[in-house]
């Protein structure tokens, strides 16, 4: 495993990079996660702060020593810290049965077993059309068919697992390259077109450091349709 890239680092904490593919904790079946890995890579022990999906890549929060785990954990929680993702989804979400370029999606997930209030905020940068031609493996002819994509701006309202994904595939819009909350034919589809990777990461992240609100942003990866 290469290193995992370091955006920030204060004496309380580390903002570094996950890329897609990467567990954030360990378990059993689970190989290289991320609070394995890096403390091999700095030398001391990481404390984590909050998860991101092994699926999911961006920005994550990682503590030096317990007090600021515990530190941070806390602020987290507050609007203090705000998390931006960025995500391609297929079409566009709806809101009360309408077609909506923003809005706010509100509603329940399930979540560590029970059932959960969950709210996002979400913005439409640009939608698209791609072409996508198959072949029939029979008869030799090809096919053509358009998917219509979206890139997405995406801010929380609430912190609960695989919200994004269950939220915006609840609104007609789920996210490409999701093989659990999203559209399996359209994956399918999609991976003609080089979608093979879950199309969601954590892109800006605002937190309060050096006395000041400070905003780290990266650049979308590699993987990215858009």
């Amino acid at each position: 495993m290469k290193d995992v890239s370091i955006i920030f680092e204060n004496d309380d904490i580390l903002l570094v990079n996950k890329e897609s593919g990467v567990s954030v904790q360990g378990g059993a079946g689970i190989a290289h996660p991320l609070d394995e890995e890096l403390p091999k890579q700095l030398g001391y022990k990481v404390y984590l702060v909050h998860r991101l999906d092994k699926e999911t890549a961006g920005i994550l929060i990682v503590a030096k020593n317990p007090a600021a785990a515990a530190k941070w954990t806390k602020l987290i929680q507050t609007d203090q810290v705000q998390k931006v993702y960025t995500a391609v989804c297929f079409g566009l979400p709806q809101v009360k049965g309408k077609t909506a370029m923003e809005g706010k999606l509100a509603g329940t997930v399930e979540a560590h077993g029970r059932t959960q209030n969950a709210e996002l905020f979400f913005k439409v940068e640009k939608s698209w059309k791609e072409k996508v031609v198959s072949l029939n493996a029979e008869t030799g002819e090809t096919s053509e068919r358009e998917i219509e994509l979206s890139k997405v701006i995406i801010t929380l309202g609430t912190g609960r697992m695989h919200q994004i994904r269950i939220q915006m595939a609840k609104a007609g819009a789920p996210l490409a390259g999701d093989d659990k909350h999203g559209n399996f034919k359209l994956n399918k589809l999609a991976r003609k077109i080089g979608i093979k990777k879950l199309q969601l990461a954590a892109t800006k992240l605002t937190v309060p450091v050096n006395g000041k609100s400070e905003t780290f942003e990266i650049p979308l990866p590699d993987h990215f349709k858009c």
